[in-house]
């Protein structure tokens, strides 16, 4: 066995590799793929793994490495990652919640708000010159006292929710059970949740589990004043029938910041004008990501000096 007990893999930034790089010995491979091409003596020596990303980390890549003890993603999703595998073979999964909560509820709101004053629309409208020929840009809708459906209500959905009834917003949510949030309505079907809003925010976690919950019904149930932001992962919406009802005006529009195949999105949204699209940068700010690499690197350092991980999920 080697003397580097860390291997980085996935997109990660010159700054975030090197606090990496700083922290202890390291190989890194730019995907999981690249792994059964390294020495058995390099993959034996590895103990832990830095990842990033969305490329699957299933039970095969664990077997290459087989003094593997945590993986530590950094992210607060982590439905790349088959955490069962994980524990079978005794390795323990970190993420680092929490500190992104704020930047991911703020960029929801925003979104939202982007749709609804079509600010898009608007800096276009000042920019091409069109205001002192065509005047005044058409009227858009108001957000605020608007009916807003969490569809998730965890630690990021609470954040949204909260900043939605600073908007004076009616809030309903959609959670496994309810909660204790005394003025916000519950509802224990999504269908029912879609019916009764007219703005429904995904903030579901990833994976098999959430695959398509937003389904063709419920968008349809959403009706066509109804606008979907999703800040969770593409694979919770049935992204085609969202592109269905989208094209249709069976919905009034959709604010994404996430999608199915990225970066790579399907065409179609690309045709539309009832859409925002952002790049997957709900946690993507400076301060944020610098706070997530801290955190991954804590967890990384704590298993290696065997203390506690920060922020463990099996």
């Amino acid at each position: 066995m080697t003397d580097t007990p860390l291997l980085i893999s996935g997109p990660f930034t010159g700054e975030e590799e090197e606090r990496l790089k700083n922290a202890c010995p390291s190989v890194r491979v730019a995907t999981l793929d690249a792994v059964g091409g390294l020495s058995e003596a390099a993959r034996g020596g590895i103990r832990a793994v830095a990842f990033k990303g969305h490329n699957r980390f299933g039970g095969a890549v664990m077997d290459l490495l087989p003094n593997l003890g945590v993986i530590a993603n950094f992210g607060v999703g982590y439905d790349a990652i088959d955490v069962s595998a994980a524990s079978e073979r005794g390795v323990k999964v970190t993420n680092t919640p929490d500190v992104l909560n704020d930047d991911v509820a703020d960029l929801a709101v925003g979104l939202a708000l982007t749709f609804f004053r079509r600010m898009v629309v608007g800096a276009d409208w000042v920019a091409s010159g069109q205001w002192p020929t065509k005047g005044e840009m058409p009227l858009n809708r108001k957000l605020s006292g608007s009916k807003v459906g969490i569809m998730g209500l965890g630690r990021i959905g609470r954040e949204i929710a909260d900043r939605f009834a600073a908007f004076k917003c009616e809030l309903h949510y959609h959670a496994r059970s309810e909660k204790e949030t005394p003025g916000w309505t519950f509802h224990a079907d999504p269908v029912g949740l879609a019916r009764a809003v007219d703005v429904l925010v995904v903030a579901l976690v990833g994976g098999d589990q959430t695959r398509n919950y937003v389904s063709r019904e419920v968008i349809a149930a959403l009706g066509d004043r109804g606008v979907i932001v999703n800040i969770s992962r593409g694979t919770t919406i049935d992204e085609g029938a969202l592109l269905d009802a989208l094209e249709s005006g069976a919905i009034a529009g959709a604010a994404l910041d996430v999608f199915l195949n990225e970066p790579n999105i399907d065409p179609r949204f690309l045709e539309l004008e009832n859409v925002v699209l952002q790049p997957h940068q709900g946690s993507g700010t400076v301060e944020t990501r610098r706070a997530m690499a801290e955190l991954q690197l804590e967890n990384v350092r704590n298993f290696l000096e065997g203390r506690p991980l920060a922020t463990p999920v099996n």
